[in-house]
């Protein structure tokens, strides 16, 4: 007999098995964590770009420059705290702008090197 592979359940299913994808920033907002935890994290709400699916992305990293109808490259990462979001903004491309003054972990954050 055959070996039936089990099928792996995506973590991200909205980007339709494309590693990110260009969305657009519907809203700007903030959600407090799950129980150990307290600091409000930085969310944007986003409809992804060529068909209308609706999503909540976490911005990366201390302050950001995003706005409404600012548009941001999106990829898939579960974020444990926050309930609901499974999705994460990449910093550096398009309009959400890299971290300033980052010296450390640069390339999560979309920072070229120091000189």
């Amino acid at each position: 007999m055959p070996k039936i592979k089990k099928l792996k359940r995506k973590n991200s299913p909205k980007l339709k098995n494309n590693p990110q994808k260009k969305a657009v920033c519907l809203r700007v907002l903030t959600i407090s964590p799950k129980k150990p935890n307290s600091a409000n994290r930085r969310v944007v709400k986003t409809s992804v770009t060529h068909y209308k699916t609706k999503l909540t992305a976490k911005i990366p990293g201390e302050s950001h420059n995003l706005q409404q109808h600012s548009t941001i490259l999106v990829r898939g990462s579960r974020v444990r705290d926050l309930i609901g979001v499974s999705y994460t903004a990449v910093r550096g491309k398009f309009d959400l702008q890299g971290v300033a003054n980052r010296k450390t972990a640069r390339s999560r954050f979309g920072v070229k090197k120091l000189k």
